[in-house]
């Protein structure tokens, strides 16, 4: 006997109807139970704020517009945060007298008065042993531990050995103790730099005038008058913010840093502009004090914007905004009902499978092999 195929059974909510079907049985259940309102009210509870058309919008004094492309401000001086990164140059850097002269020191010796073949001038290297060697016909002194008047007089004593009178001018060219300063520090989240072997200085809040002032302040301690040049060369502290809602897939934050001159356009094009889950609805939510009492809200016409090249709502980007830019409605809804029917899909798929699969070993027990067993 002819063994029969066992028919095919395609799963009932398999197929476009078969997905229309399920929706719409879904639609009854939460219907009929009343829950469907307040699952969309629960989605759709993150309401944007009421915006202003800007065409519609009450005028504005020029002095309380806020600035934009074409009316740019600059911004206010520039305050040192954590994680500044600033660059110090030490201009002045002469050691608290009296100095004590360490090896390794380099002196600039220029002495009047000496033999014709034999000048002393230039710079001389204080040797390990504390002496420095001042030619073949003076021989070597020892001046290591000596401040400079000191080193000054033992030289002349020295030389007058062989010179009639001897004029000795010496000066310190390199000190072999002192750390250099010079280079660039990160500032720390306490708000202060490690200056290395001369301590911490605190610069979180100062501007670059103030925070050279306070530099050299505390290099006082272990410099005659210091004077350095302050840069900041890492803006770090300083951003705003891209903000994209995901249109039921999860919200996307952007940090980018600011530099004082970007528009939204700019901004924008930081993210490639607008994704498939957005909509044109974008505005810029500015910081405002807790006195303020309500929202600081800019709209932006972007069809305005980037096909008439109007720069109304192209506004400058302070530090702290929040560029938000609105779900489209259309996706969050095939989102959200994609996220409803999903579950109930493979629930039904499994079920589908497992009475399928029971009736196919049903019907192989009944007709495999001559009414025996199908095993």
């Amino acid at each position: 006997m002819a063994m029969k195929r066992p028919i095919e059974r395609k799963h009932v909510f398999s197929g476009p109807i078969g997905r229309l079907t399920a929706l719409g049985g879904l639609g009854v259940v939460l219907w009929l139970s009343g829950g469907c309102a307040s699952v969309i009210q629960e989605f759709y509870s993150h309401t944007p704020p009421r915006l202003v058309d800007p065409q519609n919008a009450p005028p504005v004094s020029p002095a309380a517009a806020p600035p934009r492309e074409l009316a740019k401000i600059s911004l206010p001086a520039y305050r040192i945060e954590p994680p500044d990164v600033i660059s110090i140059e030490m201009l002045k850097m002469v050691p608290i007298p009296p100095y004590r002269i360490e090896t390794y020191d380099v002196l600039a010796i220029r002495v009047l008065g000496t033999l014709l073949d034999q000048p002393i001038e230039g710079y001389y290297l204080v040797d390990a042993d504390g002496t420095v060697d001042l030619g073949p016909a003076y021989g070597r002194v020892r001046i290591a531990g000596m401040s400079m008047e000191e080193a000054r007089q033992t030289i002349t004593r020295h030389l007058e050995a062989v010179l009639r009178q001897p004029e000795v001018s010496l000066q310190l060219a390199r000190s072999s103790g002192i750390q250099p300063v010079t280079g660039t520090y990160l500032v720390g989240p306490d708000g202060t730099i490690n200056l290395r072997a001369y301590g911490t200085v605190r610069v979180a809040g100062m501007t670059i005038v103030q925070a050279k002032q306070a530099i050299e302040r505390h290099l006082a301690q272990f410099f005659d008058s210091p004077e350095v040049a302050v840069d900041v060369v890492g803006y770090n502290s300083k951003v705003y913010y891209i903000i994209t809602q995901g249109a039921g897939m999860g919200d996307n934050v952007i940090r980018v840093p600011i530099t004082g001159n970007e528009t939204v356009l700019d901004a924008l094009s930081q993210v490639r502009g607008l994704s498939q889950l957005s909509s044109k609805q974008i505005w810029i939510a500015r910081p405002a004090p807790p006195e303020f009492g309500c929202q600081q809200i800019l709209p932006v016409d972007w069809d305005a914007l980037t096909q008439g090249a109007m720069t109304a709502t192209n506004y400058q980007i302070l530090p702290g905004d929040r560029i938000y830019i609105a779900q489209d409605e259309a996706m969050a809804w095939s989102n959200f009902i994609s996220k409803i029917i999903s579950p109930v899909e493979r629930v039904a798929g499994a079920a589908g499978l497992g009475a399928s699969t029971i009736r196919q070993f049903q019907y192989l027990g009944e007709h495999g092999g001559g009414g025996g067993p199908w095993w």
